[in-house]
C-alpha cells in the first residue's frame, strides 16, 4: 500500500479541485469567477496524472514479484516508495474534499486594517433615478469619501455585507463589511461602512441594509474613513454565492 502514497495525494488534491470548481461554485471562496476553467483543468490533469500512477506503479508491483519469485529465499530490502510521513501530504486535500473551509469573514476584515490616504477629490457619474439605489460597499465609501459634488446626500442606499464589531476604543460599534479579492483570497482587502440607529446583529451575520449617508470629516482624508450609515432598516440574508465585493 505504501507504494500508492504518491497516487493517493494526487487523486486526493485532484478530486477535491474539481469538487469545489467543477461540480460546485465553492471555489468562488477562494478566487476569482475567472479562475475557473484554469482549477477545472489542474484538477482534471492531478487526477490522470493519478490514474497514469496507479497503473505504472500496479505493473512495476507484477514484474517485481516476478523478480522476487525466482529469488526466494534471499534477503530483500525494499523502500516501500518513500517515508510514511509523505502521508501527512494527504491531510490538507482530504480536509478541502470534506470540509471546504469558509469563505474570509470578520477576522480577515479586521486583521487587514484599511489604511486611507488622501487620494485626491473629485466627481462621479450620476447615480440612477429611485430610491432606494442599490450600491456595493466600495462605492459607497469611494462616493462618501471623494465626491466633491456630494452625490449620496439625500438618497437612499441600499447595501449588502456581513456584520463586524468595533474593537478597543472602537467597542460598541458596528459595522457592515464585504472583503474585495482581486485575484485570490490571499490579497483580500476590507470595505467598511459604519451603521448606525439599528442594534447589531452577531458578527460575520450576512445583512441587507438600507439608509442615508452620514456626512463626516473633511473629504478625502482620514477623518472621512470609515463611511457612516443612518440605518432605515436591516434585513438578514444568506449569504450570496459569491461572497467578495464586486469591482
Amino acid at each position: 500500500m505504501k507504494r500508492y502514497g504518491p497516487t493517493v495525494v494526487l487523486l486526493l488534491s485532484g478530486a477535491a479541485i474539481l469538487r469545489i470548481s467543477l461540480i460546485s461554485d465553492l471555489y468562488l471562496r477562494y478566487v476569482q469567477p475567472g479562475l475557473r476553467p484554469y482549477l477545472i483543468a489542474s484538477g482534471a490533469l492531478l487526477v490522470l496524472l493519478a490514474l497514469a500512477s496507479a497503473l505504472r506503479t500496479a505493473r512495476g508491483g507484477e514484474t517485481h514479484d516476478a523478480h522476487d519469485s525466482e529469488y526466494a529465499g534471499h534477503d530483500h530490502q525494499h523502500s516501500g516508495g518513500g517515508p510514511r510521513v509523505a502521508w501527512l501530504l494527504a491531510v490538507p486535500a482530504l480536509a478541502l474534499l470534506l470540509f471546504p473551509p469558509p469563505a474570509l469573514g470578520s477576522y480577515s476584515a479586521d486583521r487587514e486594517a484599511a489604511k486611507y490616504a488622501a487620494r485626491g477629490v473629485g466627481t462621479f457619474p450620476e447615480l440612477p433615478a429611485g430610491d432606494p439605489v442599490e450600491l456595493t460597499l466600495g462605492q459607497f465609501s469611494s462616493r462618501a469619501i471623494y465626491d466633491r459634488d456630494r452625490s449620496l446626500k439625500g438618497r437612499t442606499v441600499r447595501m449588502t455585507g456581513f456584520v463586524t464589531h468595533g474593537t478597543g476604543a472602537d467597542a460598541g460599534t458596528w459595522y457592515l463589511t464585504r472583503l474585495l479579492v482581486s485575484c485570490c483570497a490571499a490579497d483580500a482587502s476590507p470595505y467598511k461602512v459604519e451603521i448606525r440607529g439599528a442594534d447589531a446583529p452577531p458578527t460575520d451575520t450576512w445583512i441587507t441594509v438600507t439608509g442615508t449617508w452620514h456626512p463626516k470629516g473633511t473629504l478625502g482624508s482620514q477623518a472621512a474613513w470609515p463611511p457612516v450609515l443612518d440605518t432605515g432598516s436591516v434585513k438578514r440574508v444568506t449569504e450570496p454565492e459569491n461572497p467578495y465585493e464586486k469591482r
